[in-house]
């Protein structure tokens, strides 16, 4: 029996719609009827999980648990978030359900060991996630050499995220910001980049860069196709 997906979404919305889009776009398919069924709750109004994070903002657990019970619902067969940050609160919202989530962090740091052996990641991430050892922990996992963000580049990274992309400012509003951090990083040694926020793909394509990244959304999708027992586009 084919196997489905429940995306967790709505953090953000755009975010939400690319993981869908790759999804699709990533899957063998030749017919409408050979692509995945994909339950999807957007729900924007789940709290910042950064703020949740740093300084004891709202708790978005349980306005996520009421999107995990739709999913369940729905009959979705695993869990996806097209969030980085949300899967800070991954281990509880597993202890809450018995279908599997997939992680997005394992998936990106396997890939980075794949595609970039022996290679120097730089992590560009949220402040809460790169304070709460997210990235770090998945890539020490795998063994992956690895750089973060200084302060004033966390910074540049949250005008690029929030109020840039989640914003819908123009890209060349936040080109500066965003160069600035990977010329920085570039510069500390860091051979490629983990796009470790939902919105930092959609900066990447938007802006129109060619620097060696790797987007952790493609590689939830991919994860997610294999899941389901689908084939892959070469």
């Amino acid at each position: 029996m084919k196997k489905t997906i429940g995306i967790l979404g709505g953090m953000g919305p755009l975010a939400t719609a690319d993981l869908f889009q790759k999804i699709v776009s990533l899957t063998a398919a030749s017919s409408d009827s050979e692509h995945i069924r994909v339950y999807i709750d957007s729900n924007p109004s789940i709290p910042d999980r950064t703020t949740a994070i740093l300084s004891g903002g709202p708790d978005p657990l349980p306005a996520m648990r009421d999107s995990l019970r739709k999913l369940e619902a729905c009959g979705a067969d695993c869990v996806i978030m097209p969030c980085n940050t949300a899967h800070y609160f991954l281990p509880r919202l597993q202890g809450l359900t018995d279908i599997p989530f997939l992680s997005m962090l394992e998936a990106a740091a396997k890939a980075c060991r794949a595609r970039f052996p022996g290679k120097t990641a730089a992590v560009l991430a949220t402040k809460g996630t790169l304070s709460a050892g997210l990235y770090q922990a998945a890539l020490e996992e795998e063994g992956i050499p690895h750089l973060l963000p200084e302060e004033a580049e966390r910074e540049a990274l949250m005008d690029v995220i929030y109020r840039g992309v989640k914003a819908g400012a123009p890209p060349e509003r936040y080109r500066a910001a965003f160069l600035s951090v990977l010329e920085a990083l570039s510069g500390r040694g860091a051979d490629y980049f983990i796009l470790g926020c939902t919105e930092l793909p959609l900066a990447f394509r938007l802006l129109g860069l060619s620097q060696p990244g790797l987007d952790p959304t493609e590689e939830l999708a991919r994860a997610a196709i294999r899941f389901c027992g689908y084939p892959l586009k070469n």
